[in-house]
Parts: structure tokens; sequence; C-alpha cells
């Protein structure tokens, strides 16, 4: 299976001393967010558990102590983008992620980290023009440090739209001009691009719309055959391997006004003031009248890879 810790927050950013604290424990709480006094227990071994996927804006503080992770399989997704503070007022600045993006990448590997460029949106200061011209100058930044790009178009969620007043959906135009120009990009700087949950029409040469992290990425990162149960997509048209959330929602600290993860910034505020490092849930603690269920758990590994597969990702190592 696969633990996922980035749908809901960002746990490298914010809290990484806590995560680190439940793989000594070896398990972690998860409250649901819309049952609240019901409480999923997760093993963290590496018996059961055959990758931890990251999702951050910063993984800088992850990297000192990576090597407490060395018995799991990991999986990174690190977002960079080209707005400024007033759209992403607490995210650190971009040269430093990036750095963080290429340390990260000779730890864990190209095959396990991939560039998120996304929520696109367009505006006057962030215009189609822009965003080509930041898109190049990243991609060929990492180049070489990953082998994918995943790249989406914002969703006016509610909340998106109270926290981000004006802000518009992206064109069916626009969106055509854009991912014809960065998968140009991309191929130059040999990423494969991905689409996340975006209309099968973006798919053209070297772009997709299998998802950012489903079953033929997840075994091509891992070197490996996986036997995926059928289960809930984490979204409607996602068939993505992103259950298993140990997050919660109104934690992430970044402030972006795009999200959808955040309600407001008080209520995040107000969470995080009862974040615990030593509690085996992310806020709070258990209550007497939670109720709390082990998940099944158990390896989707084959073990079994045929020759195509074993020259196929020995090639693709060496690109």
């Amino acid at each position: 299976m696969v633990i996922n810790t980035g749908s809901r927050t960002d746990i490298p950013a914010y809290y990484s001393d806590w995560f680190y604290n439940r793989i000594r424990e070896g398990y972690v709480l998860v409250r649901n967010p819309y049952y609240h006094t019901q409480v999923t227990r997760y093993r963290l071994s590496p018996d059961v558990v055959d990758a931890i996927v990251f999702c951050t804006k910063n993984p800088e503080p992850m990297i000192s102590r990576l090597m407490r992770l060395a018995a799991f399989d990991m999986f990174w997704f690190v977002t960079v983008t080209p707005y400024g503070k007033e759209i992403e007022p607490y995210v650190p600045d971009k040269e430093r992620v990036l750095a963080s993006f290429r340390k990260m990448s000779s730890l864990v590997g190209r095959e396990r980290i991939s560039w998120r460029y996304d929520p696109v949106f367009v505006t006057e200061a962030y215009s189609v023009a822009v965003h080509i011209q930041e898109f190049q100058k990243m991609a060929e930044v990492l180049k070489g440090y990953t082998k994918q790009c995943v790249v989406s178009f914002i969703d006016l969620y509610e909340k998106t739209k109270r926290n981000f007043p004006g802000i518009r959906s992206v064109t069916g135009r626009e969106q055509e001009c854009l991912i014809d120009t960065f998968s140009k990009i991309a191929k130059e700087n040999k990423m494969q691009m991905h689409l996340c949950c975006e209309d099968a029409s973006l798919v053209r040469e070297n772009v997709d719309a299998d998802g950012c992290l489903s079953k033929a990425v997840m075994e091509k990162a891992l070197g490996c055959r996986l036997d995926v149960p059928n289960q809930k997509a984490a979204r409607e048209a996602c068939s993505c391997l992103l259950g298993a959330d140990i997050g919660a929602y109104n934690t992430c600290g970044h402030g972006c006004l795009y999200c959808y993860a955040n309600y407001d910034r008080k209520v995040v505020e107000k969470n995080r003031k009862h974040h615990d490092a030593k509690s085996p849930l992310l806020t709070g603690n258990i209550h007497e009248d939670d109720i709390i269920k082990q998940a099944s758990q158990k390896s989707w590994r084959n073990g079994q890879m045929n020759i195509f597969d074993i020259i196929e990702y020995t090639m693709g190592e060496y690109e």
C-alpha cells in the first residue's frame, strides 16, 4: 500500500518533527475530516507500506534526517511555481526550493521525484507568456534531476473563490497554448508531462492524462509490479494511488490564495496551535469518545518483473 502525506497539508514543510516521531513509533492516527470521532490507525512499517508519498513546497526540513527513512521507498512531489508572495505568502524563495529539489533528487533518485507546476492560473501579472518564460527557466534548472513534470489548471472551489477574489478559470485556448509549449520544453529537458485531472483533449506528444501517481508511475519508481486492489479514487476522474492520507485539512502554513485544503488563515492558526509533535495525531489528541480502527494494510508488491520491464527500467536510468 501507499501512505500519502500531501493532499491535505504540507507535512515536510511544517510537521517534519512529528512525522519522524511517527516513523520511530511505527504508527500514526488519522482523524476522519468529516466524522471527527472516527480515527484510523496506520502501521508505518516497510512490510506493509510499499512507498511513502510526499507532496511539498519546501522539502528542506526533511533532508538532513532522510536516512531515518532508509527502510522505506519514497516518492516526492515538489511544487515550484512562478507566483510571488502576494499569492504564496509563506512559501520560501524559488531559488531555495529549486536547490532543495536538486539535493533531494540526488538522495532519492530522479525516478522518485516529480516537479509540480500547478495550479496554473492566468492573470495580468501571470500571463500565458510569463508562464512559458518561467516554465522554461525552471525546467532548465531541473534538467537531469527529474524525469516528470505534473501540470494542472486551477479549480474554482468555493474556498478558492472566497480566498482568491477575482480569479477565473483558464480558457480552453489558453490551456492548449500552454500545454503545447510546455510539452516541447519538457521534452527538451527530458521530462514526461502528466496532466492532473485535466481533459483528455490536452493529451499530445510527451503529455498524458494518466495521472501524477498512476500505477505505472509507481511501478517504474519502485522497479516492480504492483497488484493494486480496486479502491475509491481520491478525486473524481483520478486514478492515482493517493488514498491513505495522514494529513489534516486547515493546517498548512503556506497561506496560498488558491489552496483547496484551507478554509481561512484564522482556522489554520487555531489548528496549528493544537499541534503536538509527540501526539499520534497531526493536531490535537485522542478523546474518550473516539473510535479507533486499524486500517487494512498489505503490500501490493508482486515482486516479479519480466525481461522487458528490466530493460525498460535500466534504459530509463541512463537516458
